[in-house]
């Protein structure tokens, strides 16, 4: 057992980084109740304006616009969304090892893959995978305006639109509660008409909203005014870069709850350890003084 100034060498130590942990919980903890407040206020617009994307795809012919147009998959972009800090349990990891594997599945098939990150988290993972990195977008710590990721957008759909890539998938964290969240990887172009079964929260929400509209879905049609063509031409970049901003939200509002939790976490296990280091202390302290007690005997017995 270790001596009694080792433990309390040790007990203050770990009172130390519970103190910093600790902290840390209350940081991101004012940090989540923000970045829910913005998520949950874009969120219902986000579902719609999903949905109208999907009915447009479904009832207008891809000649009207390029995002509407469907193509062999020769390469895939992946936009994959992270934090910038660590200290967040498995947010970072299981988003990042679920792109990789989604990598390897089109490398298997001989379609190349090119990986656009937003946070260094991200980007450290794709060096380390030797994944095809093409572009690096700083993260905000706290995404408040969707001018914020009109870069990353442009250069998604100008990508798209040239013919640069078939296909762009939507890598990030949903967030369902303070305690849960979900790692996403959503397909954001080509429009398709039919919903993946893995879009989080904001699709199964659409999927069931589908389920009450396919009725009503059949009984209208879209009329542009003053051409199709004008309408797409503003309309769908516009609901494409919401998409991107509402995925952005998600994660902002997954990383500070999983960083919050984690902390909490660290917090409660400094507690415990602490407890038994005390208890280790005290046990230490009563061996040394019965060991003292029975050496004055032993010493006063000689004497006799």
């Amino acid at each position: 057992m270790a001596g009694t100034k080792e433990i309390r060498r040790r007990i203050r130590s770990i009172t130390n980084t519970k103190k910093i942990t600790k902290a840390m919980e209350l940081v991101s903890a004012s940090k989540m109740r923000k970045a829910v407040n913005n998520v949950l206020a874009t969120r219902s617009y986000a579902n719609l304006a999903w949905r109208v994307v999907l009915d447009l795809a479904g009832k207008t012919e891809s000649q009207y616009h390029p995002l509407l147009e469907k193509r062999p998959l020769k390469k895939i972009g992946i936009i994959l969304i992270s934090s910038n800090r660590g200290l967040c349990g498995g947010f970072n990891g299981q988003i990042a090892a679920k792109v990789v594997r989604e990598i390897k599945k089109y490398e298997k098939e001989n379609i190349a893959v090119e990986l656009i990150t937003l946070g260094k988290r991200g980007r450290d993972i794709a060096r380390k995978s030797n994944a095809n990195l093409i572009a690096d977008f700083i993260k905000q710590d706290l995404t408040v305006s969707i001018t914020q990721i009109s870069a990353l957008s442009h250069l998604i759909l100008e990508n798209f639109i040239n013919g640069t890539y078939d296909s762009i998938l939507l890598a990030y964290t949903d967030f369902i509660s303070s305690i849960t969240q979900k790692p996403v990887l959503k397909k954001l172009l080509p429009l398709e008409t039919e919903l993946d079964e893995n879009l989080g929260v904001i699709g199964r929400q659409q999927k069931i909203d589908n389920r009450k509209q396919t009725t009503d879905d059949n009984l209208f049609e879209y009329i542009f005014e003053p051409t199709t063509d004008e309408v797409l031409e503003k309309l769908l970049p516009r609901l494409i870069e919401m998409q991107i901003y509402q995925a952005v939200l998600e994660s902002d509002a997954s990383e500070h709850s999983a960083r919050m939790m984690a902390m909490r976490n660290a917090s409660d296990a400094a507690v415990d350890m602490i407890d038994d280091l005390t208890l280790a202390f005290n046990q230490a302290r009563q061996a040394g003084i019965t060991r003292e007690i029975a050496e004055i005997a032993g010493g006063k017995a000689a004497l006799e």
